[in-house]
């Protein structure tokens, strides 16, 4: 008698089934059928391409000169415009405003913001050449620029983050956080792209850091790992949803310093110059130069709820 296994796998029933689940039982397709989805591998080339051009001599060609780098950066420039032109026209046709919104207008928006985007990559370059200096400034480890660009996972996360947060002020929101979510795989350190972060912040080691929609952090602001910038609750309306888009993450102000572990929710403010300890657990506000430790706030400074 033979050994051998018939590979009967009862794939009609199977595909049957997996069918019900689909278009009966727990469907998750979007409301109005679209099929034409933003691509994560498309997704992956417009940041590195984006990279190259804002960074060409780490990032790009190995044998630029002084001569062909302005080439090279228009060249991949053109090319990462018009990636992203179309993967903006796909992110956009799940926004309501553009439910009815014929093919044709809606490639004719998307390449309206990308060509705004790409208006606003010198002002996005500046910023992050502040927080690579940051980074170099902060880490007594760091030996040169190069170092902290092709090694640094909290400069890898805000490039993304950077990238994704003008877009998300043009009003893609999905390919905004398309690009975060990428970055968050990849370094451990999640930041949604709606959070506003100033000039020269620096995410020291960065895996487990987390950063809310509605965070707001001034200039020269640095945490550790594993520091969360989250929300406490959740509004819910009438029937139990949760409401979007209320601000719910933390203020932080200049030159904070927070330190590993620390989690701070809610909307409450950290004072300018504050430093939040280690492993602090805080949910509501702290003055300017406070020095916040576990389960106390330093030199008798009071919070704004009138504890010490």
């Amino acid at each position: 008698m033979s050994n051998v296994p018939s590979h009967n796998w009862g794939l009609e029933q199977i595909v049957a089934d997996l069918r019900a689940s689909r278009e009966q039982l727990h469907r998750t397709r979007h409301p109005l059928g679209i099929r034409e989805l933003p691509s994560r591998d498309a997704v992956i080339n417009i940041v590195g391409g984006l990279r190259a051009a804002l960074f060409p001599t780490h990032y790009g060609a190995a044998d630029l000169t002084d001569e062909s780098v302005d080439y090279y950066v228009g060249h991949t420039l053109e090319s990462t415009l018009r990636l992203l032109s179309e993967q903006i026209r796909r992110a956009l046709r799940f926004l309501p405003e553009h439910a009815q919104t014929s093919d044709e207008a809606l490639s004719i928006r998307a390449f309206d913001v990308a060509r705004e985007f790409g208006t606003q990559l010198p002002g996005i370059r500046a910023l992050l050449v502040s927080d690579i200096q940051a980074a170099f400034a902060g880490d007594p480890a760091a030996q040169h620029i190069t170092e902290i660009l092709l090694c640094y996972p909290g400069v890898w996360a805000m490039t993304h983050h950077r990238l994704a947060h003008a877009l998300h002020r043009l009003g893609v929101p999905l390919l905004a956080r398309f690009i975060n979510e990428i970055a968050h795989s990849a370094t451990g350190i999640d930041i949604h792209p709606g959070a506003q972060i100033d000039s020269s912040f620096f995410i020291d080691h960065g895996t487990g850091v987390v950063i809310g929609e509605t965070a707001v952090i001034g200039q020269r602001v640095r945490v550790y790992q594993a520091v969360t910038l989250g929300a406490k609750s959740f509004a819910a309306d009438l029937d139990g949803a949760l409401v979007k888009g209320n601000a719910r993450h933390p203020i932080v102000e200049d030159d904070v310093v927070i330190y590993a572990g620390a989690t701070i929710l809610g909307r409450v403010t950290i004072g300018r110059g504050s430093v939040i300890g280690g492993n602090v657990w805080l949910t509501h506000s702290v003055p300017p130069g406070s020095s916040v430790s576990q389960g106390k706030v330093r030199e008798g400074e009071r919070t704004d709820d009138g504890k010490h």
